[in-house]
């Protein structure tokens, strides 16, 4: 009580302290004005309590009646808080040691009670292996409950005297070291426990539904009791590399063994996560990785690499590169057999005459798709788009001189005019995937030689599709093969500029001439070393040609003294005006069909004897173009005998029962074949020409 007025002030405390033998008490009562200090005084208590006698028996028979009940599941008959109060006061009064072994005691007398039901053998022995492990699911559920209580009660000494000698296992370890010691190590029930888990894991992996919470308690149980290594999982994996070893052997050979491989693996991981211990993960996947794929990685490969590559079977191929690169030497065998694959694909694309044609837009296609396989299914592994590289090498050079070739015609017939099949953009990106096929070319220089050829005709008979796509290619080579490779090619384009300015002066030079030409003279101004051989051929041209000949050639020269000039009558073509029965025709003709046609306004029917000698064309080339003219599609003249050859003694009359939808017919010349497997080919022409080509054999 204090009493509070206003010259004084007075105040009583009371502090009370236990000790650490709970028995001290401190008093003090101070007093004073304000402003004024007195004195604190701590007294002891004179005497330390004393149980009452018999206590600690009484105490501990009470606790035992208590854990009993807890263990034959029956009611406790003291109140939870008394008996932990109870088990303090033991522990306060240093009785800490016996307690804790009578406890022990107690607890293990149950557990070796409990044996007895797994030693009863007829009764045990009319168990199955399920009604088996469901009893010893419940003995340790129950055993795991009961510990988890008496810890409760008793946890004043766990936290303790157990807690400050570091020898004792804590309450709960006894609980396990008990129930380990006398139930699971005894051999005939570690075995049947391990037999029927086992037994139920085989069943599940057979497709039958199991109890997987019954599962995960128990191997939980040989977990926490520390024997889950030795006792299960040992025999576990034998069981698990014999059934895939043997699964392997048997359906190997079936066409959708990697998705049963990848269904396994994720079973196997299902029961990782649904009741097997954490531990046991990698060397399970790696027992069926192993039977399942690493036993029979080249057998995979043999049967089916090939068929999936060739389906072009995108997901199954994504699958074998995931199963492959988690076992031992996977990659670098699935690498070894897609490197032989392209190798053999390929070659027999290259190596086969028969599908010369195709050749090209087959390789094409084919590097499309390994590139689609390559970064689709194999992750973009640089390996494999390494390798994939070096195959393309190779098997595209097992065939000399003939893929350069073909290629070269291929972008040809991609910058010709006429060509609809591709817009700019798509034709661009045609170019880009031809020069990827190219690299692999060793032979560049044939391929220079054709793709001169076939500029040169696109240039000369001004049918290139477009000079932009054709200056894009040219930077494109100049930009693989340097300024060196592409220096002529772009000197054939000046050509064709100069060429332009030089016949816009010789029109107006022309007009001003005083007798005017009934024919119109284009002509081409060629460097010859820019451009591709040509075979020069003397032929008896008709005389007004020779004379505007004549007219250009002074025209020319008067502005570019010191120059030589040499015509190409094999490079000229022209239009002729004929009339059929049918009516007026116009025909698009090179300059030989020209000269062999201008006869019949002389004559009714010519030998070829007469032909050749009026003409002055070398024998070769005047068989082909009376080929063209009388046993092609448009036969303007009749051969007598018929025949698709022309022979010595042939005879030709102009055909005047000609008829052709079209008004204007160009009649292709019919072209020498060229040499197989040529370096540098001689270069023959399309009849598409104007009317006269120069060659200017100045150097520039």
């Amino acid at each position: 009580m204090a009493e509070d007025t206003r010259q004084d002030k007075r105040a009583s405390f009371s502090i009370t302290e236990h000790s650490a033998n709970g028995m001290a008490r401190t008093s003090a009562v101070a007093s004073g004005k304000t402003g004024t200090s007195k004195k604190l005084v701590i007294k002891n208590f004179k005497d330390r309590p004393k149980l009452a006698e018999n206590y600690t028996e009484d105490t501990w028979l009470k606790l035992r009646d208590a854990v009993g009940a807890i263990q034959n599941s029956t009611s406790i008959k003291y109140n939870l808080e008394e008996l932990y109060q109870a088990v303090e006061n033991l522990c306060s009064y240093k009785v800490s040691p016996t307690l804790y072994k009578q406890l022990r005691q107690v607890c293990e007398d149950h557990v070796q009670a409990q044996i007895h039901q797994f030693r009863e053998y007829p009764f045990l022995c009319s168990l199955d292996n399920l009604s088996f492990l469901k009893r010893m699911n419940r003995c340790w559920q129950d055993h795991c409950r009961q510990t988890i209580m008496i810890r409760s009660i008793f946890l004043f000494l766990d936290r303790t005297y157990v807690l400050q000698n570091s020898l004792l296992p804590s309450i709960w370890d006894t609980g396990l070291e008990l129930f380990r010691t006398h139930i699971v190590s005894d051999s005939a029930v570690q075995k049947r426990t391990v037999e029927g888990i086992l037994e139920q894991i085989e069943l599940e992996r057979n497709g039958e539904t199991v109890d997987r919470s019954l599962l995960r308690s128990l191997l939980g149980m040989l977990s926490d009791l520390q024997v889950y290594k030795d006792s299960f999982e040992e025999r576990f994996l034998t069981e698990t590399n014999r059934l895939y070893a043997a699964e392997g052997q048997r359906l190997m050979q079936e066409r959708d063994y990697l998705h049963h491989v990848a269904r396994r693996l994720e079973e196997e991981n299902d029961r990782i996560v649904s009741y097997l211990d954490q531990s046991t993960q990698k060397p399970l996947i790696s027992c069926v990785e192993k039977q399942l794929l690493g036993e029979h990685m080249t057998a995979i490969l043999q049967k089916g690499l090939s068929t999936l590559l060739d389906e072009n079977r995108v997901t199954e191929l994504t699958l074998l590169y995931q199963l492959f690169s988690k076992v031992k030497g996977g990659l670098p065998t699935l690498l070894q057999f897609w490197r032989d694959y392209i190798k053999s694909f390929g070659g027999e694309i290259v190596c086969t005459p028969e599908k010369d044609k195709d050749m090209v837009q087959d390789l094409l296609d084919f590097k499309d798709k390994m590139d689609n396989v390559a970064q689709s299914c194999f992750a973009r592994n640089e390996s494999f788009i390494n390798a994939m590289k070096e195959a393309f090498e190779t098997f595209i050079n097992k065939r000399p001189n003939k893929p350069a070739e073909l290629i070269a015609k291929y972008v040809d017939s991609k910058l010709r005019a006429g060509n609809k099949e591709a817009t700019e953009e798509e034709l661009e990106r045609i170019l880009d995937k031809i020069m990827i096929i190219f690299r692999f070319i060793h032979g560049k220089d044939v391929f220079e030689a054709f793709y001169k050829k076939d500029l040169a005709k696109r240039l000369l008979v001004g049918k290139s599709a477009s000079v932009d796509a054709e200056k894009s290619m040219l930077s494109k080579l100049k930009h693989e093969c340097g300024a060196a490779f592409t220096s002529k090619l772009e000197g054939m384009f000046k050509d064709m500029e100069l060429s332009k300015d030089i016949m816009i002066q010789f029109k107006q030079y022309i007009q001003n001439q005083s007798e005017p030409s009934n024919i119109e003279l284009t002509v081409n101004i060629l460097t010859m070393g820019y451009w591709p051989s040509y075979t020069p051929m003397e032929v008896h041209l008709p005389t007004e040609m020779v004379k505007l000949q004549e007219v250009f050639k002074l025209f020319y020269l008067g502005k570019h003294s010191g120059r030589k000039l040499q015509w190409q009558p094999t490079l000229g073509h022209a239009v002729l005006k004929a009339e059929f029965k049918e009516g007026k025709k116009e025909l698009q003709v090179s300059l030989f069909q020209t000269l062999v046609l201008l006869m019949f306004n002389e004559g009714e029917e010519f030998s070829m004897e007469e032909i050749r000698a009026a003409t002055g064309i070398e024998e070769g080339e005047l068989k082909r173009t009376l080929q063209s003219l009388a046993c092609g599609k448009a036969r303007v003249l009749n051969k007598n005998p018929r025949g698709k050859d022309v022979e010595d003694g042939d005879r030709f009359n102009f055909n005047n029962d000609f008829k052709h939808k079209l008004f204007r017919i160009k009649i292709n010349q019919i072209q020498m074949k060229e040499t197989v497997n040529i370096t540098h080919p001689t270069l023959l022409w399309c009849p598409s020409f104007p009317p006269s080509t120069l060659l200017d054999t100045r150097s520039r």
